[in-house]
This record gives structure tokens, C-alpha cells and sequence, in this order.
């Protein structure tokens, strides 16, 4: 590490895509999960194409990796500590010591929106929600915002019905609810269109 701790992932051939969300059972399927379920999906995509490759344990994260894509999701680390899962990774996926910011081209980060209306998502460099601490100490370990997010919209309170028992629900409790069958239909569908889509940039 260099004097300032922050990180720089260098111009490599492949992806890093990082899934943001909270260890354990209580957690698996809440809204602050997304990130985690995104990258589970791939993984799904990838291990049939990709045979004999599996999840490996790698310092605070779970890593799935081919010759052109890494998936990286959490396997103690809290979302308030994300930052950690790119100093696990060190210079094994091209992570380096930096001493100022610099364009992260290869590096994607997954992550709950609350910005962002549920059956939405947007893939943008530099530009994230209002407040999100997962993302906040990424920025931090990286030591830069320029990097792309994967922001994925989890917004549903207001959905429409007179009575919505969602309404009024607070930022910080409605994230680790989980989804209803309903919104895991709608859910369903945007991680797949992420999944083809940042498929399709791989193979350009």
C-alpha cells in the first residue's frame, strides 16, 4: 500500500465486477443485496460457459474468475466496510498502490439505488446516489469517484397503491426489508438485461 491507502486498478483486458451487500442469512434477498444478487446471477450465466470454474475464498471476498471477468462479492465484510474487498484483492486483479486518482476503465461496482425507481438501473461512470455508505467507502479505498457503478434501482414505496403499507418507511429500514414476490418478478428481469448487457461489452 502506498502512504495514502488508496487504490488503483490499472488498464487490464478484464472486467471486475464487485457486488456490494451484506454477509449472512438474514440478509440474502434485501434490497441492500442487489449488488450480491447481481453478481450471483453472472456467476450463474458464466459457470455454464465457463466449466470447472467456481467461487473461491480470497481475504474478505468470495471471487469467481475467468480469463476476462472477475465477480467479487462479500463473505464477512459488511457494506459499510466495502472498501476492504479491494484491499483483499491487492494486486492479484491489478490493484495497486496510488497516490491520486486516476480512470478506472475496468472496474464496475453493484450496488442498491434508492435514487433509482425499482425495474430501473443505469450504468454510469462517476456518478452514484445521493448517500450510500457501501459506495462512499469505495470511493474512499480507491481514493477516486471515477470508477463505473452499476446502480441498481430498488425504489418502490410509492408504488401506486392507496394502501401501500411501504409508504413513509424510512431510507435505512426499507433497504434491509426484503422483496416481495412481487418486485422479485420485476428484479428478475432487470438483472438479467444488466447481465446481457455488460456481456455484450465483453464480447466487442
Amino acid at each position: 500500500m502506498g502512504e495514502t491507502g488508496r487504490l488503483l486498478v490499472r488498464a487490464v483486458s478484464m472486467k471486475i465486477i464487485i457486488g456490494l451487500g451484506n454477509p449472512g442469512v438474514e440478509y440474502q434477498m434485501t434490497r441492500h443485496n442487489v449488488g450480491v444478487m447481481l453478481v450471483d446471477k453472472m456467476f450463474n450465466v458464466q459457470y455454464s460457459m465457463f466449466n470447472g470454474y467456481g467461487w473461491r475464498k480470497h481475504f474478505d471476498a468470495m471471487v469467481f474468475k475467468t480469463e476476462d471477468l472477475w465477480l467479487v462479492k462479500t463473505k464477512d465484510v459488511f457494506m459499510n466496510e466495502s472498501g476492504r474487498l479491494l484491499h483483499g484483492l491487492g494486486h492479484t486483479v491489478g490493484i495497486q498502490s496510488s497516490y491520486n486518482g486516476h480512470s478506472i476503465d475496468n472496474l464496475y461496482v453493484a450496488h442498491d439505488d434508492l435514487d433509482i425507481r425499482l425495474g430501473e438501473y443505469k450504468i454510469q461512470k462517476g456518478k452514484g446516489p445521493k448517500e450510500h455508505n457501501g459506495v462512499k467507502s469505495v470511493e474512499e479505498a480507491l481514493g477516486t469517484k471515477d470508477f463505473w457503478r452499476i446502480r441498481i434501482g430498488i425504489e418502490n414505496r410509492d408504488n401506486g397503491e392507496s394502501l401501500s403499507t411501504m409508504k413513509g418507511v424510512k431510507g435505512e429500514e426499507y433497504v434491509l426489508q426484503r422483496f416481495t414476490a412481487e418486485e422479485r418478478v420485476i428484479l428478475d428481469r432487470v438483472l438479467e438485461e444488466i447481465t446481457n448487457e455488460i456481456d455484450k461489452t465483453n464480447n466487442r
